[in-house]
C-alpha cells in the first residue's frame, strides 16, 4: 500500500484544481483522530461542536478555549496524515486583535494543531488577513453559523433569498481576498454552493451545501450513529450504527456481573502452590 503523505494547505488547493474531492470528519480525542486516519479521512476538524456531542451542552456557546486546547491536543497526538484545523470558540476573535491572537497562538502552540477555523465574513476579514500575515493557516465559516444561532434564529438554511445569496458570495470572497485557505459552507442552498464554489480559487468544504462543493465535512458522532439519542438530520447520511453496539455490549457485560458469569476461569488468574499452601495450609 503506498504510504500517504501528510495533507497541507497546498494539498487541499491542488485537490479543487484537480477536482478530487477533499474528506473531512469531526474528532476530539485520540482513539477517534487515529481511526479517522486509518481510514484515509483528509482533514481533521476540532469542532466545537464538542460542546453539543461530547460535553453535553445544548449550543456550542459554553466551549472554552481551553476546551479547544485540551482536545486538540488529543487529536494532534493521533494525527499525523490528516491536516487538522480547530474551531476558534465563542468570542475568542471578536475583541481587540492583540486577544484574539494570543487566542490563536495558544491553540498554535499548546495544541499544536495546524489552522483555526473562524465563523463570519466580512466583519472579520482584517483578523483573517492579521492571523495569515502572522503565519497561522485560516479556514472560513459561512451560511449556518452556530455562535451565531441566537441571532439568526436557529438552524436554518441559508441563501434561500437573492439577498442572503449576494451577502454570502461577498463574504466569502472578502474571506478568500483576506487570506483564507477553505470555507466551509454549512446549510447553505445547493445552487448557491455552486456558485460560491466556482467563483472562489480556494476549495469549499460543504456540510448540508449540496455535492458541488470541493470537500465534504460531517461529525464523526452523526457518520457513526455514537450517542443518545442521535437526532437525525436531512443533510447527514450515517454510515454505522456503533451506539447500539456498545448500548448492547455495556447490557451484556452488566448482565453477566450481576449472574456472577463475568469473570469466569478465562478472564482471572490463579495463584502457585505456594500461594495456595499460604491461603488454604499443606496437604494431610
Amino acid at each position: 500500500m503506498e504510504q500517504r503523505k501528510p495533507v497541507t494547505t497546498s494539498t487541499m488547493k491542488r485537490m479543487k484544481k484537480q477536482g478530487t474531492p477533499i474528506t473531512m470528519i469531526t474528532a476530539y480525542d485520540y482513539p477517534s483522530a487515529k481511526l479517522a486516519e486509518e481510514a484515509g479521512i483528509d482533514a481533521i476538524l476540532v469542532g466545537d461542536s464538542l460542546g453539543n456531542v461530547v460535553l453535553g451542552y445544548d449550543s456550542t456557546l459554553p466551549v472554552t478555549l481551553e476546551d479547544m486546547i485540551y482536545h486538540t491536543r488529543a487529536v494532534t497526538r493521533a494525527a499525523n496524515i490528516p491536516f487538522v484545523v480547530t474551531d476558534m470558540p465563542f468570542m475568542t476573535y471578536h475583541g481587540s486583535l492583540d486577544e484574539t491572537m494570543k487566542n490563536v497562538a495558544r491553540i498554535m502552540q499548546e495544541g499544536l494543531g495546524k489552522a483555526v477555523k473562524m465563523e463570519g465574513g466580512e466583519e472579520i476579514a482584517g483578523t483573517v488577513e492579521a492571523c495569515v500575515k502572522a503565519g497561522v493557516p485560516v479556514m472560513g465559516h459561512l451560511g449556518l453559523t452556530p455562535q451565531s444561532l441566537y441571532q439568526i434564529g436557529g438552524y436554518k438554511v441559508q441563501g434561500k433569498t437573492s439577498k442572503q445569496a449576494a451577502q454570502l458570495l461577498q463574504d466569502a470572497k472578502a474571506l478568500e481576498q483576506a487570506g483564507a485557505f477553505a470555507i466551509v459552507l454549512e446549510l447553505v442552498t445547493e445552487e448557491l454552493a455552486a456558485h460560491i464554489t466556482k467563483e472562489l480559487s480556494i476549495p469549499t468544504i460543504g456540510i448540508g451545501a449540496g455535492v458541488a462543493c470541493d470537500g465534504q465535512v460531517l461529525v464523526y458522532h452523526d457518520v457513526l450513529q455514537y450517542g443518545s439519542p442521535i437526532i437525525p438530520k436531512k443533510f447527514v447520511k450515517a454510515y454505522a450504527n456503533i451506539g447500539d453496539q456498545i448500548r448492547n455490549g455495556i447490557s451484556q457485560y452488566v448482565q453477566e456481573v450481576k449472574e456472577r458469569k463475568y469473570p469466569d476461569q478465562n478472564h482471572a488468574f490463579q495463584g502457585d502452590d505456594e500461594v495456595m499452601t499460604f491461603l488454604y495450609g499443606g496437604k494431610e
